[in-house]
């Protein structure tokens, strides 16, 4: 089967960065599906893993969570999808990725396909859904009040992959006021388009902004990127007793700042569940379900920007470096391999 792979971790200028290659089809067992992959997305995690993460000698790395497909075979054990099934899921770091024609992934990670949608609009979704779900309602709990702080949120990098579904599903499912940072004309019009209440500037400091808007204190703060960079002002735009969210991957973070206000930090990685089969691992497939509902009741959209055809070596290096660059809207997606 057809896929894209790496022997050496390393730059994306070199030539042997991504390559098309040929594996052997992998066949299902137990609770896997074999998806034959239609569409794939493109994350931060693909190129912090290419440029990090080396196989064993002489094998291939495989990139790629993101995947829309059908599912061509189920394991004997498998009982939530049949073939022919279209399904979405985000994959395990555990396992190799989706960059290849055919896929084999644990079910019970996996959603049904939005009906709605078409294959790249879809392929868009699962990562950064799962994220921004697992951040607002497991993990900082966005439901639960916070005594005397603003009924708001702070979304830092509204604009990117996790930052666009976490505007729409803090809109969708709660009355929380959604202020996003933006620092360009154009992400500030995709932040808005996509239900943020306010918008603020984070490459200014953010605590005087925050507080011009007359809101008050937020009870919570969602941090996409750049954490260590604005921790000092998100202590102090946060209200006391609030609740901080982060997912990237700061070198360095003075956590003492939020010592005062007895403000909680939360992680979120999306992977967790899988990588350590946690005996919840099943709420991801029912979290993809739910979001597709609410696709298709018409309360989310994709939040797809670019399209490269097909899904080969050449596009893949393509998606990497607009993702590098740092300058990436929403989420850049691959589709179709050719026969």
């Amino acid at each position: 089967m057809k896929a894209i792979g790496y022997r050496q971790a390393g730059t994306l200028e070199r030539d042997d960065a991504l390559v098309d290659i040929e594996l052997e089809r992998p066949v299902p067992e137990g609770r896997d599906l074999l998806v034959e992959v239609a569409a794939v997305s493109v994350n931060p995690v693909d190129t912090k893993i290419r440029k990090n993460v080396s196989p064993g000698a002489g094998q291939w790395k495989v990139l790629g969570w993101d995947a829309v497909g059908r599912v061509a075979a189920a394991g004997s054990q498998a009982t939530r999808f049949r073939p022919g099934d279209a399904v979405f899921y985000a994959g395990d770091l555990n396992r190799p990725g989706t960059n290849s024609a055919f896929h084999l992934v644990d079910e019970r990670i996996v959603g049904r396909k939005p009906a709605t949608l078409a294959d790249a609009e879809a392929a868009a979704l699962p990562l950064t859904a799962i994220t921004a779900w697992e951040m607002l309602f497991d993990r900082l709990d966005v439901r639960r009040a916070v005594p005397g702080a603003a009924n708001a949120i702070l979304i830092v990098g509204g604009a990117g992959g996790v930052g666009s579904i976490a505007i729409q599903l803090v809109k969708a499912l709660t009355d929380l006021t959604v202020i996003a940072t933006a620092s360009r004309p154009q992400t500030r019009a995709w932040v808005e388009s996509l239900g943020a209440d306010h918008v603020v500037d984070h490459s200014r400091p953010l605590a005087a902004q925050v507080g011009a808007l007359g809101l008050g204190q937020p009870a919570f703060v969602f941090s996409t990127t750049a954490t260590d960079r604005h921790a000092a002002q998100l202590a102090e735009l946060i209200a006391p007793q609030g609740r901080l969210g982060l997912i990237d991957d700061p070198e360095t973070i003075d956590i003492k700042l939020f010592k005062r206000k007895s403000v909680s930090l939360h992680w979120e990685f999306m992977y967790t569940r899988s990588m350590f089969e946690t005996v919840d691992i099943e709420a991801q497939g029912r979290l993809l379900d739910e979001v597709a509902d609410l696709v298709d009741s018409g309360r989310l959209r994709t939040t797809l920007t670019d399209i490269l055809q097909p899904i080969n070596a050449a596009n893949l290096k393509k998606a990497h470096a607009l993702l590098e660059s740092g300058r990436a809207r929403g989420k850049i997606v691959l589709e179709g391999f050719q026969d």
